[in-house]
């Protein structure tokens, strides 16, 4: 939805700033349109950039079996972690 969201704002912009002639008095239609263009931009930015850290989830085996999935934690063990062993 997200990318939906912001490809129409990126569409409605180019639209005011390349299609439309005439703009009315003391309003540039252009440069609302770039600014459309720009926030579709930032907003495809973010929403990608929210899609990619959602995805993100760890699968632990511990040794006694179990399978945790927590987002986003190194294993306790884990030697390129740099919080392990700090107790």
């Amino acid at each position: 939805m997200r990318f939906a969201v912001s490809l129409f704002v990126i569409a409605l912009g180019a639209i005011l700033t390349f299609a439309v002639r005439h703009s009315p008095s003391g309003v540039n239609i252009h440069v609302i349109g770039l600014i459309l263009m720009l926030v579709g931009i930032v907003g495809m930015a973010i929403g990608y950039k929210l899609y990619k850290t959602r995805r993100r989830t760890d699968i632990i085996y511990t040794d006694d079996g179990k399978v945790v999935l927590e987002p986003n934690t190194p294993r306790p063990e884990d030697p390129l972690d740099p919080m392990a062993g700090s107790e």
